[in-house]
């Protein structure tokens, strides 16, 4: 599971504040909910690309510090999707996800990674 940061100053609920809707839109029909470190997420149990097996998102819920999206997409393996003649939409896959993560948090996948080098480090010891 992957959370992701809000662009400074911006919310969750103010970006997406139909999330159920936002996910059910881009990747499908929400079958569940799931449990994650006490945050309630919504799981898609059968998504309408067929790159993807599962996806659980959602918002994570601290407090006193801003939301963050929570998600864990299961994919398929390539060449599974590439044997059934589905190439097409591992390119799909890819512009639902990115997409998805750029209307829910404000960044770009360049943006996503540097963040997420960042807290890396931060979290790297001093010796």
């Amino acid at each position: 599971m992957k959370e992701y940061k809000m662009r400074r100053g911006e919310h969750l609920d103010d970006r997406m504040p139909d999330l159920k809707g936002s996910i059910e839109e881009y990747f499908g029909e929400v079958t569940a909910t799931e449990e994650w470190q006490g945050h309630e997420l919504y799981v898609v149990e059968d998504p309408d690309n067929p790159v993807f097996d599962r996806i659980v998102a959602g918002a994570a819920e601290y407090g006193g510090k801003k939301d963050k999206l929570a998600v864990h997409f299961e994919e398929r393996p390539a060449e599974d999707v590439i044997a059934e003649g589905n190439a097409d939409a591992a390119a799909d896959a890819v512009d639902a996800k990115n997409e998805f993560l750029l209307e829910a948090t404000g960044r770009d996948a360049k943006s996503r990674r540097d963040s997420l080098k960042r807290e890396v480090e931060d979290d790297a010891p001093d010796y």
